[in-house]
């Protein structure tokens, strides 16, 4: 790593510090939102019609979809747009640190939050919930890496066709519901039946969730749904580099 690389980390590390709010949201909104779901008793109680699990058990892999959800729907397309907005993008590009590199910057801090998020619901789900660790510890990080992916990749693409902050966060708002949506957070995915599971599974947080819980009851995600989310990946990551702007 460059010296003038390790500074822009150390910036936007100590900026990132600074938003109470988001690291609230990214981090411990979810663990929270567990706990509420956790003191339901019915949510306790092993479901026939789910194999044996619990309501409950279905709850991680949508908390921590919702994690990257707050993340990259919400936290970090606004702190994009508002350099823009102010000409710092454009500013860096005569600077030896290239504006990518804020971006890329930006992307692991928040990415780094996620993880912190999802080392809470694991340990809270165990301790709280009793509910199981991940059995299939490389199925789970293949999944995660490609859930995380496709949704930075969503919050790039807010940020590219945004031109300023106030409309970027209404484009946020627009995507931030479906996903919730599709991620199971109302109603989890492994619960929904007919057509509706089968047209949210075609969907980049929907397969996420699917490949998350698969991996988190021991098997290794199935093919459908990691080609899923990785070609929602490519598309999305296309489509921001194609439109995004420096200034």
């Amino acid at each position: 790593m460059t010296t003038p690389t390790r500074a822009v980390l150390r910036t936007e590390a100590r900026l990132f510090a600074r938003e109470p709010g988001s690291l609230f949201w990214i981090m411990l909104f979810p663990v929270a939102l567990l706990c509420i779901l956790g003191a339901v008793p019915t949510f306790r109680d092993p479901q026939p019609e789910l194999g044996g699990l619990r309501t409950i058990d279905l709850y991680i892999p949508v908390t921590v979809l919702l994690s990257m959800i707050m993340a990259a729907l919400m936290a970090m397309p606004p702190v994009l747009m508002g350099y823009r907005e102010r000409g710092i993008l454009r500013r860096l590009r005569t600077t030896p640190v290239s504006p990518g590199t804020v971006l890329l910057t930006q992307a692991a801090l928040h990415a780094a939050a996620v993880l912190v998020s999802l080392v809470l619901l694991l340990a809270v789900g165990r301790l709280a919930f009793d509910i199981a660790l991940p059995g299939s510890v490389l199925g789970y990080a293949v999944a995660l890496l490609l859930a995380m992916a496709a949704a930075f990749s969503m919050g790039a693409v807010v940020a590219a066709v945004s031109p300023n902050v106030r409309v970027g966060t209404a484009i946020g708002m627009v995507f931030f519901f479906p996903s919730m949506f599709t991620a199971g957070v109302w109603f989890p995915v492994q619960a929904m039946g007919g057509l509706l599971r089968d047209a949210v599974v075609l969907t980049p947080l929907g397969a996420a969730s699917e490949a998350l819980h698969t991996a988190g009851t021991g098997s290794f995600p199935g093919a459908v749904d990691l080609v899923v989310v990785a070609v929602w990946t490519a598309g999305l990551a296309l489509l921001a580099v194609r439109a995004f702007r420096w200034d």
